[in-house]
């Protein structure tokens, strides 16, 4: 879809805006500004769009609102120019095996590819943002924000980590998920198929430390249960940061996306967050309204719910997800139990303070300690820790202070 509106001239009169981070909810951010007629500069400390992920697909959720994702970022100023595919269907398995057909009327999700490819997810919204005369400056590590700026820097450390691989294949297109801790320790695990692609993951709240081993278990898994077959695999990995913040705003700058935490605590669904969060802070600097009055509107109660049925899930664990698979999602139009489940409601009144507090330090995990360790945030530690050895060599040493 081509966006046919006029492009603005940036207005002098108003501040350059700085934004650091170019995710989602950087270039959210960018592009509402830049239709505003602001003048933006995103600073992206990588070489290239979408440097965290490898071409695997990923969920934009369509459930947690009764407003449609896409004819939201419209409203937005955002246009959907990159490749989606609307998922209303799917498998369940519960940790027996047993299989639960999952169906809605309307989307669940929007399956989309993440990476710098042409149609991912974060390379289309970098052509719409420099199309709107965004400056898009890569390699560009900053390390002091002057001005008004946005922070938009992505997960600060591992809640959740996703293991798996991106591959080819000839299965037909599909979409599984798998409620087992033998798969993925308080989490799922699942499987993508479009149009010959595919991602298959281990996403885990806890036991980082043994990630090949989950991971090599869901293979088998899906291979048993959908058929999986891979060609040409590489292998991919994630993670997630959530956490409730104050204000979200640092050194008197707006914070977006995950650097504030906003992420879904549940399921790591946070894309639409990012989004959101990003389109709020541009609302906050051109009607110079409060962030923190507008991101706790607009995201804080599904932030609180998020906590909530985190705290749930681990209590009830896997006979409690049968029980949901069996009698809230299968046979029922999964997009409005999902909604229900995500909404506001009582038990979300109830065992939030318990949850609030059970959660109101990091969810480390303790497996990982750094020690022996090549989960997949060790591996980003590790790479984090080399970049900047090379940085200091390549910039020589800092001069003494006179």
């Amino acid at each position: 879809m081509t966006d046919e509106r006029t492009i603005p001239q940036s207005d002098r009169s108003k501040p350059t805006v700085s934004i650091v981070g170019a995710g989602p909810s950087g270039f959210a951010c960018a592009i509402a500004l830049a239709r505003a007629g602001y003048s933006v500069i995103v600073h992206e400390q990588r070489t290239h769009v979408g440097g965290r992920f490898h071409g695997d697909f990923q969920g934009l959720e369509n459930w947690s609102s009764e407003d449609d994702i896409l004819q939201e970022l419209r409203r937005s100023g955002i246009e959907p120019t990159f490749d989606y595919h609307a998922v209303s269907a799917g498998i369940g398995f519960d940790a027996w095996g047993k299989r639960y057909d999952i169906r809605s009327k309307s989307p669940l999700y929007y399956l989309v590819q993440r990476g710098s490819d042409h149609g991912a997810l974060d390379q289309s919204l970098l052509t719409q943002a420099q199309a709107l005369g965004v400056d898009v400056r890569f390699s560009d590590r900053v390390k002091q924000v002057d001005g008004l700026a946005v922070l938009a820097g992505g997960p600060r450390t591992a809640d959740a980590i996703a293991a798996g691989y991106v591959f080819d294949t000839d299965m037909a297109d599909g979409d599984w998920v798998c409620f087992d801790n033998e798969l993925a320790p308080l989490g799922y695990s699942y499987l993508l198929v479009h149009r010959g692609r595919g991602t298959v993951a281990s996403c885990m709240f806890t036991g980082f430390k043994r990630e090949a081993e989950y991971v090599t278990r869901t293979i088998a898994t899906f291979r048993d249960r959908a058929g999986l077959t891979m060609r040409n695999e590489k292998r991919f990995g994630g993670y997630a940061n959530f956490r409730l913040p104050r204000t979200a705003v640092q050194g008197g700058h707006l914070v977006v996306g995950e650097q504030a935490g906003f992420q879904d605590a549940l399921a790591g669904f946070g894309m639409r967050y990012a989004l959101r969060s990003g389109i709020l802070a541009a609302r906050s600097i051109i009607e110079n309204v409060d962030y923190t009055m507008l991101w706790r509107q607009e995201l804080l109660p599904f932030l609180k719910t998020g906590v909530a049925n985190r705290f749930l899930f681990n209590c009830v664990g896997e006979r409690g997800w049968r029980w949901i698979l069996k009698n809230r999602l299968e046979g029922t139009d999964s997009r409005e139990s999902l909604q229900r489940l995500y909404g506001k409601s009582s038990w979300t009144r109830i065992f939030f303070p318990i949850a609030y507090w059970r959660y109101r330090a990091p969810l480390k995990d303790n497996s990982c300690d750094h020690q022996h360790c090549s989960c997949v945030w060790c591996r980003c530690c590790a790479e984090e820790a080399a970049a900047e050895v090379h940085r200091r060599r390549k910039d020589g040493p800092k001069p003494m202070a006179a």
